[in-house]
């Protein structure tokens, strides 16, 4: 009976991990709001995450609003930058659906869709690594892209659980309905934390193995 009633339990445990992520994304959420802060919310729900990976997390509305403020600058930063970079390219493509059917329009579509994926890698990378490592805004955008090709298999990982539920949420109606739910509720926080798994295995080798248990943010290398 001790055992069926004991906090350290799977069960509560779980209860305890999924009680964080909901409140986590309603955070998240609320401070979305504004739009323009996105970037930094960003920022620090993976902020949190990472250190629930790490089980380290106890107070998650203390550490999302410390990184949230200590990230606010450079994370509004990138993501102005990537909302402009992510307008053009939206543009570009609903200029080419008007335009003919020729060779040159399929060439310059295959090279959007390529420009696209590599915008779509970045943005995987860019603000998770703002929450671990300290370093310029050129720098982080440079280290996101060389991270994204140096680790694929894993980017392709990631890409596939950030955007394929995105896309699938809002291209069907039946998907909609639910989807809507269930990222209103926790799906963003989710998303984070089941991401965090795969950067931590990435992080672990840009940090000193000794400092790896460290929460402070690293310098990544040029």
């Amino acid at each position: 009976m001790d055992r069926i009633f004991n906090m350290d339990n799977k069960f509560f445990t779980f209860m305890g991990k999924a009680a964080d992520l909901i409140l986590l994304n309603i955070i998240f959420l609320i401070c979305c709001l504004p739009v323009v802060t996105i970037g930094a919310s960003v920022t620090a729900m993976y902020y949190v995450t990472l250190k629930m990976v790490r089980n380290e997390e106890s107070y998650i509305s203390r550490s999302f609003f410390q990184s949230f403020r200590q990230n606010f600058r450079q994370a509004t930063g990138i993501w102005l930058i990537l909302l402009a970079g992510g307008t053009v390219l939206w543009l570009d493509f609903q200029i080419m659906e008007q335009a003919g059917s020729g060779g040159i329009f399929q060439a310059v579509y295959l090279g959007l869709c390529f420009i696209l994926l590599i915008y779509g890698m970045i943005s995987a990378y860019i603000f998770p690594l703002l929450a671990k490592f300290d370093n310029t805004v050129k720098n982080t955008f440079k280290n996101s892209l060389l991270m994204s090709i140096r680790h694929l298999p894993y980017t392709i990982l990631l890409l596939l659980i950030t955007y394929v539920p995105m896309f699938l949420t809002l291209n069907y109606g039946v998907v909609l309905v639910y989807g809507a739910v269930v990222w209103l509720a926790a799906g963003f926080a989710l998303t984070a934390f089941i991401n965090s798994h795969i950067y931590m295995r990435i992080y672990k080798n840009y940090i000193p193995e000794e400092a790896q248990e460290n929460d402070s943010e690293w310098t990544l290398g040029e």
